[in-house]
């Protein structure tokens, strides 16, 4: 299917992963899906989201090129595989740099910004052990942590940022994005320009959560942004490690919080590869990945008023919706995407939904 077409649906405001990736089961490429919002949404009861101009598409992938980046779509073979498991894996990403790094098996390192130093010398020299080991190491190039990792994996490293593949952040960093996008791998969601938001940061952790074999914590606040990677890794199926620390730090919290919630004590790389060692991202599905396939038929108007019905603010686990309507999963979901696509349906984690 054409890249524009692809990118179109992408960059289609209130289309996010699960939705492009539905639309692309339903209709089989994205030109048709293009073509298909108006009437979805009709029937959803809204107005239809109104995609980009083929020129705008066409000047970003210019942009795109014009900065050594390239995109990797979802089905690709060279998309990174284990990221191709995740239910809400990036339709698109856009990397610079050696992509065959994210075939190696890859640990994630991540952990506060404001780190001690001990902290910071524990995570670069992990790094160093496991690279030297064969693995790769990503995190997020933020202060602290992540950047003692980075360094510490130096041409073994994967940088996942929250903005544009151009825009560095934090500032600081500047050099370092520029070295790994040049000896390493940078990857990027966002088109190029985008300043990285608040929001922007949770999409960030889940891929990182979502390339990886294993997510390693090594400092922590409670509720803090490394703790929701964490999170993102446990319900990816992937294993959580974090490093003690003493009781008296706050920094420690979070990671003596998920050792006592059952993560894995990790004191050198020896722990980390003893868990991962069986995983090899080769195996895993990647270049064949399945959209699903599309319904016998359409939701009649009887199906619609059932699934609505269930449905309020407060958000509700897809498969209750599917058990106490009666009807398929298939048909379910259709009235689902009706709803999302007509702006009055919101997403949450754990396959949750709520009206807007």
């Amino acid at each position: 299917m054409s890249d524009i077409d692809r990118l179109r649906l992408i960059r289609t405001p209130g289309i996010g992963p699960i939705t492009w990736r539905q639309l692309i089961a339903r209709f089989g490429d994205a030109a048709r899906a293009l073509e298909a919002l108006p009437d979805l949404a009709r029937r959803g009861g809204g107005k239809a989201p109104t995609p980009p101009d083929p020129r705008t598409i066409e000047r970003e992938m210019k942009q795109v090129a014009g900065l050594g980046a390239r995109y990797l779509f979802l089905g690709d073979p060279d998309y990174p595989p284990l990221l191709a498991e995740l239910e809400n894996a990036p339709p698109a990403i856009i990397v610079r740099g050696d992509g065959a790094l994210a075939r190696r098996p890859t640990i994630a390192i991540v952990g506060a910004r404001n780190a001690s130093a001990a902290a910071c010398r524990f995570a670069r020299e992990l790094a160093h052990d496991l690279a030297r080991e064969g693995a790769a190491v990503v995190s997020g190039l933020a202060r602290g942590i992540d950047t003692a990792a980075h360094m510490g994996a130096g041409p073994a490293t994967i940088a996942v940022i929250a903005g544009g593949i151009d825009v560095a952040y934090p500032p600081e960093n500047a050099a370092l994005q520029e070295r790994i996008a040049t000896e390493a791998l940078l990857i990027a969601e966002m088109p190029p320009g985008t300043e990285p938001r608040a929001r922007h940061f949770p999409h960030r952790n889940r891929i990182i959560a979502g390339i990886a074999a294993a997510t390693v914590v090594v400092e922590a606040a409670p509720k803090s942004g490394s703790l929701i990677t964490a999170r993102l890794a446990g319900e990816a199926g992937r294993e959580v490690m974090a490093v003690p620390g003493s009781p008296l730090d706050p920094r420690a919290q979070g990671c003596n919080l998920l050792i006592r919630e059952g993560a894995i004590l990790v004191q050198n790389a020896a722990d980390v590869l003893e868990q991962v060692r069986p995983i090899d991202p080769r195996s895993v599905r990647a270049p064949g990945v399945s959209f699903g396939s599309a319904p016998p038929a359409d939701a009649d108007d009887a199906a619609r008023c059932a699934v609505s019905g269930l449905l309020g603010p407060v958000p509700v686990a897809v498969d209750e919706l599917v058990r106490q309507s009666g009807l398929v999963p298939a048909v379910v979901q259709i009235v689902l995407l009706e709803l999302e696509l007509a702006g009055r349906l919101e997403r949450h984690a754990g396959a949750r939904v709520s009206l807007i």
